[in-house]
């Protein structure tokens, strides 16, 4: 049977297009269903208050740069969005004294404007805020050298070798209304993919790229960093791919709550735990990767039920 037309953008594939069935399956799951989802290899945790969430966020930074050694390099990949625990990574870093000669950041992805990654001077620049917010604010002599600082950039080749030299501890991400991790998004609907989705190995082998923006991740970024200024956000961004998000040990997905709704930070768990990959759904394809964890803020994991505003 022929999948049906998104109800989001009828060019492109996306979570409107799944069978009914999967979608009604997560829209009927409770706070505490999600817990269940569990299985080797995928992990969920619920947080009861925003400080323990972003404090165990941060964490992640500190727990993955502490495996750094001379001989050993480590390091996390890291996204924007979320952002708050940015700035306890910092004074965490800070308190302890660690020192983080050794230790690595990949950023996820950066804004493409006229076929080139844009500079820290953007406004929306992800390496300016991740400096300004972390990076900047941890002691002179406690920083990485700035080579150990990785970005996407338009030549992406030296980025993705990194992947190769470095060992990746973590790489850490939330989920876009699109259900991606970094800027992971379906594919347009033509060509080959006119009927079908690539399969799961195919899309699998994307590596860093430059990718052209599916629009509700358009939309999204708008409300989430330019107070719903669309014009202000570029159509096009480099993105880390699953090539290097699979030589990660463990991804591990944070869900506040205000970056996805209800009913996607849902999908994407209920997928992943029942192996149910499908590209139109790139976050579910981490139902094939070793290591997963998604961590919910509990306020935010809200209900999947009709209330009018």
């Amino acid at each position: 049977m022929a999948r049906p037309l998104s109800k989001l953008a009828p060019e492109w594939w996306d979570y409107t297009t799944l069978e009914k069935d999967i979608l009604e399956d997560a829209a009927r799951l409770r706070p505490n269903d999600l817990l269940q989802l569990s299985r080797p290899g995928f992990t969920v945790k619920i947080y009861d208050t925003v400080e323990e969430f972003y404090c165990a966020e941060a964490l992640e930074y500190v727990e993955a740069w502490r495996q750094a050694k001379p001989d050993n390099p480590a390091g996390i990949c890291g996204p924007i969005g979320p952002t708050e625990q940015l700035p306890l990574v910092a004074r965490i870093v800070n308190a302890t004294g660690l020192r983080l000669r050794d230790a690595h950041f990949w950023g996820m992805d950066e804004w493409v404007l006229a076929g080139r990654t844009v500079d820290e001077s953007h406004p929306l620049s992800f390496a300016r805020c991740d400096k300004a917010m972390c990076f900047k604010r941890i002691d002179r002599a406690l920083r990485m050298p700035p080579d150990n600082l990785h970005f996407p950039a338009s030549d992406s080749d030296d980025y993705s070798r990194s992947y190769d030299t470095v060992r990746c501890v973590l790489m850490q991400g939330g989920q876009g209304e699109i259900k991606h991790w970094a800027f992971n998004d379906p594919l347009p609907r033509k060509g080959r993919y006119r009927d079908r989705p690539p399969a799961p190995a195919e899309y699998r082998k994307l590596k860093t790229r430059r990718v052209k923006l599916h629009p509700v991740t358009i939309t999204q970024n708008a409300r989430t960093s330019g107070g719903g200024n669309v014009s202000l956000v570029p159509t096009e961004a480099m993105t880390v791919g699953p090539v290097e998000t699979w030589k990660a040990e463990t991804v591990s997905i944070w869900h506040p709550g205000h970056h996805d709704n209800p009913f996607g930070i849902r999908l994407t768990a209920l997928m992943i735990s029942k192996r149910i990959p499908d590209a139109a759904v790139p976050m579910s394809l981490l139902a094939d990767h070793p290591q997963v964890r998604f961590n919910y803020l509990r306020p935010g994991i809200g209900s999947v039920a009709v209330e009018m505003h």
